[in-house]
């Protein structure tokens, strides 16, 4: 017996559909709208600003070819990008969970490789 697919609202007549990581199944679906239901799950009220990240997230992403960088390398081209408005420390200002992590579940992107290193974890 499979679990059913988390739906994860309609929006916009649209239903959103999770996998079992929490991402959207169909990041075209994505929008403004969208992004502000799921910035809502983590606490966070989007301001132009986090739309300004989000939409060069999602473009660097999807057709920059960013999808096969990890997130160490989308962090730095993040961090590049706005370093006028403060680079990483204003980016965490945003996104307090990480602007790669949290900012790309909020774009409707799949997580980066090596987003969260549970060789981090905590001393036993």
């Amino acid at each position: 017996m499979t679990n059913p697919v988390p739906i994860l609202a309609i929006i916009q007549g649209k239903q959103l559909i999770r996998n079992h990581y929490g991402d959207l199944v169909e990041i075209d679906e994505w929008s403004h709208d969208i992004a502000r239901k799921l910035a809502e799950e983590s606490g966070i009220e989007l301001t132009a600003a986090h739309h300004e990240v989000l939409d060069y997230l999602r473009d660097y992403v999807i057709n920059q070819g960013g999808s096969r960088e990890d997130a160490q390398k989308i962090l730095l081209a993040l961090e590049h990008h706005f370093a006028d408005k403060g680079g990483n420390r204003w980016l965490y200002s945003l996104f307090p969970g990480g602007p790669v992590t949290q900012g790309m579940k909020v774009a409707g992107l799949p997580e980066a490789p090596h987003a969260v290193d549970p060789s981090y974890g905590t001393a036993r």
